[in-house]
């Protein structure tokens, strides 16, 4: 599907305020107000800084207890995602086995998930999800299915409970890479590489690893988590969404490509045209966390009309 995109200005491991958000009025940050406007911008204004009054995506910030939680995440992520893993995890997920369930039933069980390696954020998931998707919605009014790609993107998290097999964050949250090919350094916390066998491979420690120039993202073995889950549940129980919308959700984690411009050589013309959606998509994701809280009832018919719309009543997970 073509869409036209509007032109806008296994190692071992170590205050609240609720108010009410509607397509016309919401505030996304409710303690530390400094604005500031992105490119391409819409209506949305990205702060400056996180709820933790950190810089967004501050890796480096030893003196923060979350920040040292964030860091050994990536230290055992690092070592233990293994292109062989990915291969295995693909596999049993890819069965859907699991349970079945709607997506908002899926939303309502991230009220139990926090992701260890968000050094932005500690709220419940699914106040992520609908900060997003409302930011979104009110700039992008008529791309109904960009909220819903927004709500749906981090739902994979729910591989974290025991339903799910209960797996370490390590292997359902960070930002996302190969697997197959050389470890680029953009990666965050490249240096815990050293230690993941693939990295001494010489079948996968080149450029190009086990792929070829422009083979395309679909055929390339990303390191495992939320994102590849998701993608599966969507893709195998017939969703609707545009494929734009799929390639969202399967690389939003993805920053070394879509943040730092690596394994462009891998990319193909299609990922490069859904490209331009996750760059608008991104935004939204990563600078709409706040300690501000959507009412989750206000806003549910809504996202519940597009579930049906683009989903089944059930799916298989």
């Amino acid at each position: 599907m073509t869409i036209l995109i509007p032109q806008r200005q296994f190692a071992s491991e170590a205050g609240t305020q609720a108010i009410s958000l509607d397509s016309n009025e919401l505030v996304l940050d409710g303690e530390f107000v400094n604005p500031k406007s992105s490119p391409n911008d819409a209506g949305f204004f990205a702060p400056e800084i996180n709820s933790f009054g950190h810089s967004f995506r501050d890796y480096d910030n030893a003196e923060s207890v979350r920040q040292k939680t964030v860091e050994e995440l990536y230290r055992l992520n690092h070592i233990n995602q293994t292109y062989d893993f990915v291969k295995k995890m693909r596999e049993e997920y890819g069965k859907l086995d699991k349970t079945e369930m709607s997506i908002w039933e899926c939303c309502e069980m991230l009220n139990e998930v926090v992701d260890d390696s968000d050094p932005d954020l500690d709220e419940p998931q699914i106040q992520h999800l609908l900060q997003s998707a409302e930011a979104i919605r009110k700039d992008y009014p008529d791309e109904d299915w960009l909220h819903l790609t927004a709500l749906i993107h981090d739902l994979g998290k729910v591989l974290l409970l025991p339903a799910f097999g209960g797996l370490p964050q390590w292997a359902v949250v960070g930002d996302t890479y190969p697997l197959g090919c050389a470890f680029d350094k953009s990666i965050v916390h490249h240096k815990y590489f050293k230690d993941n066998i693939d990295n001494n491979n010489p079948a996968y420690n080149t450029k190009y690893g086990v792929y070829s120039p422009g083979c395309g993202l679909d055929n390339v073995v990303i390191s495992w988590g939320h994102d590849d889950y998701m993608y599966l549940v969507a893709k195998e129980n017939g969703t609707t969404l545009p494929d734009a919308g799929l390639f969202i959700v399967r690389y939003h984690s993805f920053y070394p490509m879509h943040k730092e411009g690596a394994y462009q050589h891998l990319m193909n013309e299609e990922d490069a045209e859904n490209m331009k959606w996750l760059h608008i998509f991104n935004k939204y994701d990563l600078y709409s966390k706040s300690k501000v809280l959507v009412d989750v009832e206000k806003v549910k018919p809504y996202y519940q009309s597009l579930i049906q719309k683009y989903f089944p009543a059930k799916l298989k997970w």
